[in-house]
This record gives structure tokens, C-alpha cells and sequence, in this order.
């Protein structure tokens, strides 16, 4: 990481794009594990995910949770339904916003793709010890704090 405003800019160092290259090749190896055998799409997994943590949201809310664009969140949601990972239905006191929960073809997915994920999570941390892995925890949750409080301005 380079601060010297007078220095060319180098990629290699510069925070934002370290962050995201290691979140595509992350993202990439991830997209395989669950669209070869699934055939579902990263934002789909978001979408699947989220519900199977957080049931009974909104597009809107799945949206806001997963940093994904309402356009890209809306795809996914569509895609899922026309899947039967994803069933909809609709508030009763406000008929315009939608309820999404996982169906049980969906739930079912979601238990199957969620452990070969965690491994290879398992695989990308045990790159680090425990007192780094701790480091890291904290470091991604300030960093994520700070990017948050700054998209804002």
C-alpha cells in the first residue's frame, strides 16, 4: 500500500483493487463449486444464502444485506422462483412488497452447496494462524465499517 500521492499509482499496491482481485478469484472458485453441479449463479447463491439465513425479506432487503444492485438482486429472485429454489408471497397489510423464503427444493440446495463452501473457506484460512485469522476478522470489520460509513458521503 503505497500513501505517497506524488508516486504513480501501482494496482499491485493500491487497497481497492487487492480487495477486489482477491474477492474474483475467491468469487470465481466459489461460482464453480455451485453453478457446475446447481447450475446457479453467484448472485443466485447470495440471493439463497441470505433467505436461509434472514426468511421472510423483501427484494429490497436482500438487496441491502448483500451490497448486490436491486436489478441484479431482482434476476436472481426471478431466476430462483422460475427454479423452485424460491417461494414468494405478499404482505398482507402492504400487497406491493413481496415476502421470499427458500422452498424446500431450495432449503434442500442450500444444505448441499453450504458445507462444500465452508470447505473451501476451510482451505483459504488455513493459509493462517489463529491469532491471524483473528487479525483478519477484525480488519475486514473495520474496513467494512469505514467503506460503509463513506459510501454515504
Amino acid at each position: 500500500m503505497n500513501n505517497d500521492n506524488n508516486s504513480p499509482l501501482l494496482l499491485e499496491k493500491f487497497l481497492p483493487y487487492r480487495l477486489s482481485y482477491l474477492s474474483n478469484i475467491v468469487g470465481r472458485r466459489l461460482a464453480t463449486i455451485y453453478s457446475e453441479k446447481f447450475g446457479i449463479a453467484p448472485p443466485e447463491w447470495k440471493v439463497l444464502a441470505h433467505l436461509n439465513r434472514f426468511p421472510d425479506i423483501s427484494a429490497a432487503e436482500v438487496a441491502d444485506k448483500t451490497a448486490l444492485d436491486k436489478v441484479a438482486v431482482s434476476r436472481a429472485v426471478n431466476s430462483l422462483l422460475d427454479k423452485g429454489l424460491v417461494e414468494r408471497s405478499y404482505a398482507r397489510e402492504d400487497r406491493r412488497r413481496s415476502i421470499l423464503n427458500l422452498s424446500d427444493k431450495g432449503r434442500e440446495t442450500y444444505n448441499q452447496i453450504e458445507p462444500l463452501v465452508r470447505d473451501y473457506e476451510s482451505v483459504l484460512l488455513n493459509a493462517l494462524d489463529d491469532e491471524e485469522k483473528q487479525d483478519l476478522d477484525r480488519l475486514i470489520t473495520k474496513l467494512t465499517g469505514r467503506a460503509e460509513d463513506s459510501s454515504s458521503d
